[in-house]
């Protein structure tokens, strides 16, 4: 998890934790909303860091097949275009 991702969970904790140990139902009911608004930060946050790996392992396997065509001798046309002209 981000740090972004790290702290959105803990106000989430933090938001629940209130709202259990609220007595007025309206201060209860409040802890509870802002929970659920925490609550969906945090998984939005959550996605976009699985997101980013999955990006990161994509570009790292990306660039480990582009060294070994390169020591292999392959030549490749540039990524995002047609080959150059002669």
């Amino acid at each position: 998890m981000s740090d972004q991702s790290d702290y959105l969970v803990a106000r989430v904790r933090e938001a629940r934790a209130l709202a259990r140990q609220a007595t007025l139902d309206n201060v209860r009911a409040n802890h509870l909303r802002s929970a659920a608004a925490w609550e969906a930060l945090a998984q939005r946050s959550l996605r976009t860091d699985i997101l980013k790996s999955e990006e990161a392992a994509r570009k790292a396997e990306r660039d480990a097949q582009a060294a070994a065509d390169e020591a292999a001798g392959i030549e490749r046309p540039p990524r995002g275009g047609r080959p150059p002209r002669p």
